[in-house]
């Protein structure tokens, strides 16, 4: 299940972007330029994600995302790249569908500026994972998925998934896009741990010479009431320590 981040209104062919639960907590900020074109911002571990919906024309996509932060744009721009770079080698490689027209030049353009690459061209698919818009007319890749050049070491994979359409014929582009999170160290510093280092022979046996005395383990007592009783004399036999101790069962 995924959380809209769009604002629909009643009457108008608004954009949203879905976001996974698990992913929730990790969104800091939602922009919403227009109609056509919003942003969210999600900061995962040590990286800042910057995701773009947008729908042509372009322009203006990257101006306001800092240049040491993450950016992935998506979105139906309306133009064919083509199989073939042309003179874009930089920004297309090689691994497009159909032939391009003025729209896909623009769009090109608009990646060679700003240090993109075309995510949609990395990789070699057959063609049904490459169309991403057919009627019974015509089909053609007309949805796209950018990145910055930089980054292109991120993006793992990228294609359509055949038969899943979605509005207007448009099918579903996805990309795998890997990103290291550092898991957090917990520590036990502060947390009252039992010295289970100092139990000897002679320790077990005064352990349970009082335990006996006491009577901690009658038939009859209540189970939480021996267990504190028992945990008491062990903490008062071994001694407590606040600071990291090493793992052991029974803590």
């Amino acid at each position: 299940m995924g959380i809209n981040f769009g604002t629909p209104q009643k009457g108008k062919n608004e954009m949203g972007i879905l976001v996974d639960r698990e992913l929730r907590e990790y969104v800091v900020e939602v922009r919403r330029v227009n109609d056509r074109l919003m942003s969210i911002k999600l900061v995962v571990g040590q990286c800042t994600v910057n995701v773009v919906s947008a729908y042509a024309p372009h322009m203006g996509l990257d101006k306001e995302v800092p240049p040491n932060e993450k950016l992935f744009i998506g979105g139906d721009f309306n133009g064919h790249i083509g199989s073939n770079a042309r003179v874009y080698d930089e920004v297309h490689r090689g691994f497009g569908f159909g032939e391009m027209n003025e729209g896909g030049t623009s769009l090109l353009d608009f990646a060679k500026a700003f240090g993109l690459v075309v995510a949609n061209s990395c990789f070699l698919k057959r063609e049904g994972h490459l169309v991403t818009f057919q009627n019974t007319v015509a089909k053609a890749q007309i949805d796209y998925l950018l990145l910055r050049r930089r980054d292109r070491g991120l993006c793992k994979d990228c294609k359509v998934i055949p038969g899943e359409i979605l509005v207007t014929r448009h099918m579903l582009l996805v990309m795998d896009v890997g990103i290291m999170v550092k898991k957090r160290k917990m520590s036990a510093r502060g947390r009252p741990r039992i010295r289970w280092g100092a139990l000897t022979k002679d320790k077990a046996q005064e352990l349970e010479g009082r335990l006996s005395v006491m009577g901690a383990w009658r038939s009859s007592g209540d189970a939480n009431s021996m267990w504190s009783t028992t945990a008491n004399c062990i903490r008062e036999v071994l001694g407590v320590s606040t600071g990291v101790s090493g793992r052991h069962k029974g803590e």
